[in-house]
């Protein structure tokens, strides 16, 4: 009869053991899994022209473009972005441009903070056209809008030279200020994204060594409106584009700020457009 009690005793502990470790696998079953330790996303995109900062670098014609980062769960990531060029863009060779950016981000409270650096690259080039640009971002969300306000500043560097027909330049090495703002907004019951976009450029007031500017005209807005729209794995996107240089600001840049070539030879490559993209993301 005890060796009978015993068992039973045994029996019901052994149950409750069970019981528990059926509890600890489910718990954990259910425990969000742990951040990866590097995560990789990237993009491809076609777009009707590519604007840098409002200004067309490619001849306002069509561009292929793409890009990969790989972040690290403590916040560092490092980025490449490509794309063709022609027209005002282009500093020779296979007529490219290679961005490699590193920096780190983190949320503080409800914002997230990242800065960074952005080496610009243009493989096989002419002399002088490689330059660096550190920057810092602020991002967060008030409800259903998404902000981000940034700053981008490029020290004095030769590929950022001060080159043009004007009394002041002699192709002294120059600066380079950005400060931009987006937002965005999701239309509620849809996947319809509304956007915008602000920035101001302040720099180098003639041409640079290589017969462009990243701050044509010496200071300027430019400025984007659009939405975009998700369908599978593709994000279609149409915006309008435009800034304030006018023919008399950049005259003293021609012919290098006007179209090359094809059917808007001769128009400003800074001028208002639509501006259509779709991107595939991974």
């Amino acid at each position: 009869m005890k060796a009978q009690k015993n068992f039973r005793a045994l029996a019901g502990l052994a149950g409750i053991a069970l019981a528990l470790s059926a509890q600890v696998a489910k718990a954990e079953d259910a425990a969000p899994a742990a951040p990866k330790e590097f995560t990789v996303t990237g993009s491809v995109s076609v777009l009707s022209d590519y604007r840098l900062r409002g200004v067309s670098q490619t001849d306002r014609g069509k561009t292929l473009q793409a890009g990969v980062t790989v972040t690290h769960k403590s916040g560092f990531y490092g980025s490449i972005f490509s794309s063709n060029l022609a027209g005002w863009g282009t500093f020779g060779g296979p007529n490219l441009e290679f961005d490699l950016i590193g920096g780190y981000a983190k949320a503080v409270g409800p914002v997230t903070i990242d800065a960074g650096l952005t080496w610009y690259m243009y493989p096989d080039g002419a002399a002088k056209t490689d330059f660096a640009e550190p920057y810092v971002k602020v991002s967060g969300a008030v409800g259903p809008v998404s902000y981000l306000a940034g700053v981008a500043y490029a020290p004095k560097q030769k590929a950022l030279g001060n080159y043009s027909n004007t009394s002041y330049s002699y192709g002294q090495a120059y600066d380079n200020l950005y400060l931009w703002g987006d937002t965005s907004y999701v239309i509620p019951s849809t996947k319809l994204k509304l956007k915008g976009h602000l920035g101001y450029s302040k720099g180098n007031p003639g041409l640079g060594p290589n017969g462009t500017s990243v701050a044509p005209t010496g200071s300027y807005f430019d400025w984007q409106v659009g939405g975009e729209y998700p369908v599978g794995p593709f994000t279609f996107g149409v915006s309008w584009v435009d800034t304030d240089i006018t023919a008399a600001k950049s005259a003293y840049l021609q012919p290098n700020f006007s179209v090359q070539n094809g059917r808007l030879k001769g128009a400003s490559i800074a001028g208002s457009t639509a501006l259509f993209s779709a991107t595939v993301s991974f």
